[in-house]
């Protein structure tokens, strides 16, 4: 879970968030919208941020900005603090930093065309997931059940998995998850990878 709050690691900050959000917030809260425009260049077409200046040895105005986290986000130094630069990307255009997730509509981390990226709340932010690696009936929120026999369709609303009922055939409870999605999830009523 969250590593709750460091007694010693905030001042002025509100008393209890978890320790991740709070660094991001203190990480974030010092760059200005005008540093950043002075720094970087934005493409909303591409998603694509360049260095308009040198800061350091090397980086080198012109080039790309950003390199892969390892799992797909984009990610740069300025001013000796890392960013990620859909976050940066929904600053440059919208003027202030996300409080908030940001959701990669098609779900490619490393597309930051303005288009592509949504604020989200986290159980919003949810909803847009891909299938799992780990599934395998090859549908959203469908499993075997051993128990019963039949196929069991599920979905998370609220922090909590409601259970869609028993099928006899996967695609019954595929379309089963499909209805519900459509009921339930009204920030992605549709998964995006149908």
């Amino acid at each position: 879970m969250f590593e709750k709050t460091k007694p010693d690691s905030v001042g002025a900050l509100p008393g209890f968030l978890p320790f991740c959000l709070m660094e991001r917030l203190m990480t974030e809260m010092n760059l200005t919208l005008d540093r950043l425009k002075k720094v970087l260049s934005y493409d909303h077409t591409t998603g694509v941020f360049h260095w308009r200046v040198s800061t350091s040895n090397r980086v080198k105005a012109g080039r790309m900005a950003g390199r892969d986290n390892g799992v797909g986000y984009l990610r740069l130094m300025l001013d000796r603090r890392l960013y990620y630069t859909h976050r940066l990307a929904w600053m440059y255009v919208h003027g202030t930093m996300p409080e908030v997730e940001i959701d990669h509509i098609n779900g490619n981390r490393s597309d930051n065309r303005i288009s592509n990226l949504r604020l989200a709340q986290h159980r919003e932010n949810g909803q847009n997931q891909a299938l799992r690696k780990t599934n395998t009936s090859g549908k959203h929120g469908v499993s075997w059940s051993k128990p019963h026999n039949k196929w069991a369709a599920y979905i998370m609303k609220d922090g909590r998995k409601r259970h869609l009922g028993l099928f006899d055939s996967l695609e019954d409870a595929g379309d089963a998850y499909l209805a519900g999605k459509a009921r339930l999830h009204q920030f992605q009523p549709v998964p995006r990878d149908l």
